[in-house]
């Protein structure tokens, strides 16, 4: 099987699979604010990180490429959606095009359509410093994501099996990339002491790519002979993650992304730490069921929502939210209270 095949694989089960709701978000709660004194208007809802700084804190995160014309398709209309609702927009890792050039449209296609807007590269933390370069170059990038998919590549019948040297990869990359490199998981979730290894060496984001979205064991799984089904379950939840990261990295900008479906999911990822929040599973599923226009009517909705969340609780800015408190309980709040989190440092804020 091709690469661009297994691209094409790679859409039909993520869209037939699904999302579980397993990100630990529903046990978060806010509490409420009777007396907000603030008006809908006056809510901010732009955001830095990486020294890049966006009109939104939600973004359209990596989902394909290299997988030919579907996938230039697919890239195409999402970096129209970014552009017309200017939120920012994550290709798909760029390896297979800087394996095979004729994959190259497939990407840079998003900055053909998006000339101005915000753009992150992708490559997998098998890259070395010079890939890196040629990815950023390649699409006209303002930051580089790099995904960790351990357990996606073990369950892939045709993946890796020797993950040795990551980490020093990734910090000759931030000393030479010359952009903000953002570091993922994709759907397994991210722990504090990963997290602080990456901050260590200089990593400008973190992105906890948390359990209970897009599962790439399952996906990974559907094409092989016996499955793995143990890995089906394995990791630890967006909302865990998030709150894991900022227990020790409090000084450090977070990306939240894994599950995320509405614009609720965001206002909790942000109260939890994060700065960023991104999307894919969800936009994808609005690109396919009502074209571009569904995946732009879907962002502005999303917007607009957290805007009213926020005036809600009385918070008119990002950084706000972040301080807003909640009360964590349920699977979550064990999974922390055993990790040596005290989940009380967000309810009395």
């Amino acid at each position: 099987m091709t690469r661009a095949e297994r691209k094409k694989e790679h859409i039909n089960h993520a869209l037939s699979t699904g999302q579980d709701r397993g990100t630990g978000l529903d046990d978060i709660t806010f509490v409420h604010v009777s007396l907000p004194n603030l008006a809908l208007e006056k809510v901010d809802i732009s955001t830095k990180i990486g020294g890049l700084t966006s009109s939104s804190p939600i973004f359209i995160n990596a989902m394909t490429g290299g997988g030919g014309q579907l996938t230039y398709e697919i890239n195409r209309s999402l970096a129209r959606a970014a552009r017309k609702a200017d939120i920012p927009l994550a290709v798909g890792s760029q390896m297979s095009a800087l394996k095979d050039p004729s994959e190259r449209f497939s990407y840079e296609i998003v900055r053909k359509e998006n000339p101005d807007g915000l753009i992150f590269a992708n490559l997998g933390s098998e890259a070395d410093a010079e890939q890196a370069k040629r990815a950023v170059d390649m699409i006209e990038a303002d930051a580089l994501q790099i995904h960790l998919n351990v357990i996606q590549e073990i369950v892939m019948p045709e993946g890796d099996r020797s993950f040795t040297g990551a980490l020093d990869r990734i910090e000759r990359i931030a000393g030479e990339a010359g952009v903000p490199i953002f570091v993922k998981e994709v759907g397994f979730g991210m722990s504090k002491e990963s997290a602080q290894q990456l901050f260590d060496i200089g990593v400008s984001a973190v992105d906890a790519g948390g359990y209970g979205g897009t599962n790439f064991s399952r996906i990974e799984n559907l094409r092989r002979e016996k499955e793995l089904q143990f890995f089906n379950t394995w990791g630890i939840s967006t909302a865990a993650s998030l709150a894991e990261i900022r227990s020790v990295c409090s000084d450090h900008p977070i990306i939240a992304s894994g599950g995320l479906q509405s614009a609720l999911d965001v206002a909790k990822s942000i109260a939890l730490g994060a700065s960023f929040a991104g999307m894919a599973g969800n936009f994808l599923k609005a690109l396919t069921s009502n074209g571009e226009e569904g995946l732009f009517n879907e962002i502005t909705a999303l917007l607009h929502e957290l805007k009213m969340i926020m005036t809600v609780l009385g918070c008119q800015s990002v950084a706000e939210l972040q301080r807003a408190p909640l009360v964590i309980k349920g699977d979550t709040h064990h999974w922390l209270s055993e990790r040596g989190i005290d989940t009380s440092r967000f309810s009395r804020r």
